[in-house]
């Protein structure tokens, strides 16, 4: 008679950190595709609606309020999470905005400490990475489990580039680099070799609508990228089927993004957008 095994299974846990936007769901989807088990913080007034359903373990917390952030990751038994999702920046700068974020004692403790003279994105990711460290979590490169939405290298889709949007591609990249080295922002709008329009904090889709709006003819060129020194931690560039909407209607005609350093936002639904829409997007 065989003796009888009891086999003990740890099942993979990732701790998700969200702001607004699909990709929190993308990455959840993905992990637990791959087995994990996906315990989620959805930050209050910016996560997606549909994003609870695809966890779980989901709780809705403030932006500021670290602390609970920290009790629900022990709570949850989370050793590593990752920080995805945009956060409206404008409220960084908001005058009351200790009043509107409200945080607890820790993210108070934290502002004062480390954030009130410097709320660089570098700055505001790297205390809240050290923070959630000392307590036994760590942030990990929020492209993990989602690597094959990555841009890759040359065209992506069935699109060309014209020879004049290769050229503003040819052009405009160096310049590009030097923006994000110095972030300032992550994308500007080419046409013809004139610079349209350079993102700050108002991000890609008021970038595209005021490029539409300066440059009335047709087949400019957006570019995207991140800095070298980019933090892959959070906050990484993407573009989504609502770009691609959003070109449509500023009359971009090419998207260049940075292999391996822009997310494609569910990459194959994105990739049809953009075939259907006629623009081209090329990994470079």
């Amino acid at each position: 008679m065989m003796d009888n095994v009891l086999v003990l299974t740890t099942e993979q846990s990732l701790g998700i950190i969200a702001g607004n936007g699909i990709l929190p769901s993308l990455i959840a989807r993905s992990a637990k595709d791959a087995g994990y088990r996906v315990c989620c913080v959805g930050l209050k007034h910016q996560f997606d609606p549909n994003l609870p359903s695809v966890c779980d373990e989901f709780s809705e917390v403030g932006m500021a309020k670290i602390g609970r952030w920290i009790r629900l990751m022990k709570k949850w038994n989370i050793d590593e999470a990752v920080m995805v999702g945009g956060v409206n920046k404008t409220v960084m700068h908001d005058p009351f905005r200790l009043l509107r974020m409200m945080p607890d004692v820790r993210g108070l403790r934290l502002w004062y400490r480390r954030l009130r003279h410097d709320r660089r994105d570098a700055t505001v990711l790297g205390a809240i990475a050290d923070e959630l460290r000392g307590a036994g979590v760590t942030l990990i490169d929020s492209t993990t489990h989602i690597k094959e939405h990555l841009a890759t290298t040359g065209t992506v889709g069935s699109i060309e580039p014209s020879s004049q949007q290769t050229n503003d591609i040819t052009f405009g990249w160096p310049l590009l680099r030097e923006t994000v080295e110095l972030h300032i922002g992550q994308a500007i709008a080419v046409r013809e070799g004139d610079i349209l329009a350079v993102e700050a904090i108002e991000g890609t889709a008021a970038l595209i609508k005021r490029a539409g709006e300066l440059c009335k003819r047709k087949g400019w060129t957006l570019l995207k990228t991140a800095a070298s020194n980019h933090d892959m931690r959070a906050d990484v560039p993407s573009i989504g089927t609502e770009t691609i909407a959003q070109c449509v209607d500023a009359g971009c005609g090419c998207i260049a993004l940075g292999t391996g350093s822009v997310i494609l936002l569910d990459k194959a639904s994105v990739v049809q957008a953009a075939n259907n829409a006629g623009i081209a997007i090329i990994g470079v």
